[in-house]
């Protein structure tokens, strides 16, 4: 019996090729201003944007969070990539929740947010982190810029079908622990090629606990795992957050009747199976320059002696040197120099609320630079309505505009070389948030204690 991924999939499909390629249908097609690129090979093949109601925008990669005025932006080049999605918009027609729209924000927050993203949906997008509106039981996807125009002038893409694996998570986090532990956990577990050519189906209880934000989260990484999306069987949890959204289904009771038959079947094949426990689960900490290389913020860096294969060993003695790190070294009470709090992965009102629980009646350690960037607009002024910026403000964070900011710096809001950076983001790459930068991947509630103690702590001694 099949998998709701399955389901989805063979609701989307239009046709097979002997290759083992599919044609499938796309619902909806989500743009930021990094796509240009596409909407110029629109224009090469003297082609129009064949579904502009399928397809929504905003600029969130290359805009900077402290304006929100295209002629601000210093940069030529940024402020052309910004520019360019709003003349997109009037010729194509299609929606964009621009830098003067209530509802401007990441588009993996915005999606969701605005009830664009449903459960069943084939959702795909410019970047990587699509996954994210898996958590609402969509199959969603990153696609690249040539993909992207194709869906552009066809509204189908040419896929091969990934395998399923399921990764159940049984018991309860314990206190302090959240999502963002969680999927920090799972890659440190199978590695960031341990779900290459799948799609993730996250169950269990202690899945099923977590709030639509923090399913979201989960979700969000699932690239960094290696596979190609990740996903959460709608429920109660999911219909709630849904209802009453701008963009939820006017059929309401007829829509939740068909989500309700999404779930993988009782007697469904997962092509992999992961059993993990909550239980054993830790406030989690990277020290490397992979998600995977990610550890309970009370343990210790890994030795590179005690690895057996050569190749595996140079890597890791390689990210000790650029992580200025040693074998055996606590993280916990390794100081850092600035905070980052925000992104697609932890820029909810759920993460704000945490981080804030943390801030308020502390201040941000002397010399340290503290920021909090809402994932969107709308987030921004419910945190605001709740007082949750004047906590910030009033601890020594700086309370920036909606943006993707410093989680990928294209928008040139990045660290300065050697700085060490505390990060509710996705990825620690060397380089991700500007040359010589070395990050640290945490969670909310993890990188506001690292903000006003001025080094890595584990919150449970907070």
């Amino acid at each position: 019996m099949p998998t709701m991924f399955e389901k989805i999939w063979n609701r989307h499909r239009v046709l097979e090729r002997e290759d083992g390629q599919t044609l499938l249908y796309v619902d909806r097609h989500l743009l930021h201003d990094g796509t240009a690129p596409a909407f110029e090979m629109l224009r090469a093949r003297g082609a129009k944007l064949r579904a502009p109601d399928r397809a929504f925008a905003t600029p969130d990669h290359y805009m900077p969070t402290d304006t929100r005025r295209v002629a601000e932006i210093a940069n030529p080049e940024l402020r052309e990539m910004v520019a360019s999605l709003t003349r997109n918009a009037a010729q194509e027609g299609f929606t964009l929740f621009g830098l003067d729209d209530a509802r401007q924000g990441i588009v993996h927050v915005v999606g969701p947010e605005q009830g664009i993203s449903q459960p069943g949906m084939l959702i795909v997008c410019g970047d990587s982190h699509t996954s994210t509106h898996g958590a609402l039981g969509a199959l969603a996807f990153g696609i690249g810029m040539t993909e992207v125009a194709h869906v552009l002038a066809t509204q189908c893409l040419w896929q091969r079908k990934p395998r399923a694996m399921r990764i159940t998570l049984e018991g309860r986090l314990g206190p302090g622990v959240t999502a963002k532990d969680m999927i920090l956990h799972i890659i440190a577990r199978i590695g960031t090629a341990g779900a290459t050519g799948h799609v993730i189906e996250y169950a269990g209880p202690a899945v099923r606990a977590l709030s639509m934000e923090a399913r979201l989260t989960l979700c969000n990484m699932s690239i960094e795992a290696g596979a190609r999306a990740g996903m959460v069987a709608p429920d109660e949890t999911t219909f709630a957050y849904l209802q009453g959204r701008p963009y939820a289904p006017a059929d309401w009771d007829r829509a939740v009747e068909g989500w309700r038959a999404l779930r993988s079947d009782d007697d469904a094949v997962f092509d992999a199976e992961v059993t993990l426990d909550a239980a054993e689960i830790a406030p989690t900490v990277t020290w490397g320059t992979s998600p995977q290389e990610a550890i309970a913020v009370d343990g210790l860096v890994p030795d590179p002696a005690a690895e057996p294969d050569a190749a595996r060993r140079a890597e890791l003695t390689a990210m000790l040197d650029y992580m200025a790190l040693h074998p055996g070294q606590a993280l916990e009470g390794l100081a850092v120099d600035r905070v980052f709090i925000g992104s697609c992965t932890n820029g909810r009102l759920e993460d704000l609320r945490a981080a804030a629980a943390i801030a308020q009646g502390r201040r941000v350690a002397d010399g340290l630079r503290a920021w909090v960037v809402p994932g969107s607009a709308p987030v921004k002024r419910a945190a605001e309505e709740e007082g949750l910026h004047r906590i910030f403000l009033d601890a020594g964070f700086e309370w920036r505009e909606a943006g993707c900011s410093m989680c990928l710096g294209t928008n040139g809001e990045i660290g300065a070389p050697g700085e060490r950076i505390a990060a509710t983001s996705n990825r620690n790459f060397r380089g991700r948030q500007g040359p010589g930068v070395r990050t640290h991947l945490m969670s909310p509630a993890m990188a506001a204690a690292a903000a006003v103690t001025g080094r890595i702590t584990d919150i449970r001694t907070l």
